[in-house]
């Protein structure tokens, strides 16, 4: 086995893992690129738009951000341990980046308040201290994190609520802690070595599939029929779901993309994820200009796959064209630049 071509397919992998992640991620922010008014329109949640609504619950919501966040994972052992190996300071390396990831991603937040970079590079400090750390410890703090993320869920769906659990609830039963849990998935899995030789280690992630599949099915059914009936609890109840829903579609996306011709028919796709910050960055601006080249006021559930997929199909036109004359995005290229302080080659050889 040749390991530089494994590497480069590897990578590929994760680049349209990485282009899907972007297109789920357009199903929720759409819908927040216009500020809704109290007193004012509300979205159309009748008919076609109530499923389709519940269906984005279902399938969407939250999910494609945890696939985003574990690939932040991925890309911080990555990145650390590829430092190492050139003799750099990995841990000292990749806090300056987060550095400049968090200055672009409070200035990104003035311009979108929905965005996630600031958040991301806040958490993203809280990877640092597992990088020499051993995989069967990263194992059972992960284990630990989940567990307790996941109890405290049920706690603010079945226990009286007092000020001391609420503490407890606002501390580990929140999005930030599911976003740290992907991010350290993520880290372990890169660790392990599953990322680049997913073959290998195919029967592992097969038990993963099969394990999470039931509670897949089990929370896609849940999440319909509270959605049906307007449970005031959805929220809690997508959030019990994310982990082993991310987890089930990881594998999939894994074992799928092992077929080289399906990797090929989705290459487009992973030309979106080889630049996904400029591509994140960007999709607000374009959501906004469609919004509004619409004349929407507010957007309803079916108005917002016709945005998100417009917005997709122009992100792939354009990462296609990019990348026949430029080897990095131009945001990537800005990031690079604010790590290592340094100009970056952008023309193809």
């Amino acid at each position: 086995m040749n390991p530089s071509v494994t590497q480069k397919e590897r990578i590929v992998s994760l680049d349209i893992i990485r282009g899907l992640a972007l297109f789920g991620i357009l199903f929720i922010n759409v819908g927040a690129y216009v500020v809704l008014i109290e007193g004012g329109p509300m979205p159309d949640m009748s008919g076609i738009n109530g499923i389709i609504d519940s269906l984005i619950d279902i399938f969407i919501e939250k999910k494609f951000f945890s696939i985003f966040s574990f690939l932040f994972g991925v890309g911080f052992y990555i990145f650390a341990s590829r430092a190492e190996a050139r003799g750099d300071k990995p841990r000292k390396r990749f806090a300056r980046r987060l550095l400049a990831l968090l200055l672009i991603g409070i200035i990104h937040i003035f311009l979108f308040w929905g965005s996630i970079l600031a958040i991301y590079a806040v958490i993203g400090f809280l990877l640092l201290p597992f990088y020499s750390v051993k995989i069967s410890t990263i194992s059972k703090w992960l284990f630990t994190i989940i567990s307790l993320h996941i109890l405290v869920i049920l706690g603010q769906m079945y226990m009286p609520n007092n000020a001391v659990l609420s503490a407890i609830y606002g501390l580990l039963g929140n999005d930030a802690v599911a976003i740290f849990i992907m991010f350290l998935s993520g880290f372990l899995v890169a660790k392990a070595g599953w990322v680049g030789h997913i073959s290998e280690h195919a029967q592992k992630i097969k038990r993963v599939l099969y394990s999470t599949c039931p509670f897949f099915i089990g929370f896609s059914l849940w999440i319909w029929f509270a959605s049906q009936a307007d449970d005031q609890q959805i929220q809690s109840i997508i959030g019990l779901g994310v982990v082993p829903t991310t987890y089930f579609y990881l594998s999939c996306l894994f074992l799928l993309l092992e077929n080289k011709q399906i990797a090929k028919l989705l290459q487009p796709i992973g030309r979106v994820g080889q630049m996904a910050f400029t591509n994140y960055l960007a999709q607000s601006f374009i959501g906004t200009a469609i919004i509004s080249l619409m004349g929407l006021q507010v957007v309803s559930p079916s108005e917002i796959v016709i945005i998100a997929s417009i917005t997709f199909i122009i992100q792939i036109i354009f990462s296609v064209i990019w990348f026949k004359f430029f080897s990095i995005g131009p945001f990537e290229k800005l990031w690079r630049f604010m790590t290592y302080g340094k100009k970056t080659v952008t023309k193809q050889s």
